[in-house]
């Protein structure tokens, strides 16, 4: 196994092993001290890689990020009799990630985790940052907490039984750093075919190591959330409450967003290049359009963790490969959802 890669956070040291093998991860923990996480999807197409391991399945889906799966989690952690010494690892999607870092935050006041992401989505942002936590009712991510795993197992193979829709969550993410940090990322998915790049191994993988370093590299520098981090919350504003609203998946929920919040940018700021963020999202089988009700959207984004007082921090692009925080008023805001709604 190659030697990790390693970022410094606030506190902590965060090992990224990219190119790795979930059959490494007994070269990183103890076995004995050890609980594997996953979901019956990931279980199922893997069984041989769990042999041995102590492991909890859950169901899989959003509709199990909620405090009850976290509670049986729990329940079974102290099954195993894990103690501060044991070690928590998420193998799996996003849902996953978010459950395996809260939990291993709050019980016995914190042990340490890691991460096996298996989607494109997980790899690229899902597992990277911190971020952990569970979703409320119709509320995403409500209730978490902000704590760095302690390494990150790149298993890119794992890539191969990943059905197609979860290939375009991935490629939503990997557009948003384009627009908002990587104006050269951009051009080149432009010229890439998403089907040929699904089959080369090598391409995918340097892609996935420039997108993680690109959102560690700002959540080094802002890493509970005060500045440039926000930036990585393009798309995610009206996404959030289009995908919990609409029954979508992150992927396309965000790509709605972020096409309603590129012409929010040609509306406020005078950004030029809309229809090349729309063109490309629908180039990588992504949705650009979604017939919602206004009132439905709005009742979430009030709610919303980004909201200050009476503004919304909301992320607009001044060019392509440069996003900017705006405060928003949220009565100017709520007009201009209205607006885009009977558009």
């Amino acid at each position: 196994m190659n030697k990790p890669t390693r970022f410094s956070f606030s506190n902590t040291v965060v090992d990224y092993f990219f190119q790795g093998s979930l059959k490494d991860l007994g070269k990183i923990v103890a076995k004995d001290k050890t609980v594997v996480m996953t979901d019956e999807h990931v279980f199922s197409s893997y069984p041989g890689r769990f042999r041995g391991w102590n492991t909890i399945v859950i169901k899989p889906g959003e509709q199990y990020k909620v405090q009850p799966t976290a509670d049986s989690i729990i329940h079974q952690l102290i099954h195993y009799e894990a103690d501060r010494s044991w070690t928590l690892v998420g193998v799996g999607g996003g849902v996953i990630t978010d459950l395996t870092g809260y939990v291993a935050s709050v019980y016995m006041r914190g042990i340490r985790f890691g991460f096996v992401p298996t989607t494109l989505l997980a790899m690229v942002d899902a597992s990277i940052g911190g971020k952990n936590g569970i979703d409320i009712g119709p509320y995403k991510n409500l209730v978490g907490i902000i704590r760095q795993p302690s390494f990150l197992l790149y298993d890119v193979s794992m890539l191969k039984t990943l059905p197609d829709a979860e290939w375009t969550n991935g490629f939503a993410e990997i557009i948003k750093h384009a627009c908002i940090r990587d104006a050269a990322a951009f051009r080149l998915l432009q010229g890439t075919d998403p089907a040929r790049l699904k089959k080369k191994t090598t391409e995918l993988s340097l892609l996935i190591q420039r997108n993680a370093k690109l959102k560690t590299v700002i959540v080094q520098k802002d890493e509970f959330e005060q500045g440039d981090r926000k930036l990585l919350n393009f798309g995610h504003t009206l996404g959030h409450a289009f995908e919990t609203q609409y029954a979508l998946s992150h992927g396309q929920a965000v790509s709605i967003g972020m096409t309603c919040a590129s012409m929010l940018s040609e509306d406020i700021l005078g950004f030029k290049d809309h229809e090349k963020v729309r063109l490309l999202l629908e180039q990588y089988g992504l949705p650009t359009f979604l017939r919602f009700e206004a009132e439905k959207v709005l009742e979430i984004l009030r709610m919303d963790k980004k909201r200050s007082g009476k503004d919304m921090n909301f992320i607009l692009l001044e060019k392509i490969g440069k996003g900017l925080v705006r405060k928003i008023p949220l009565m100017e805001l709520d007009q201009k959802v209205r607006q885009i709604a009977s558009s």
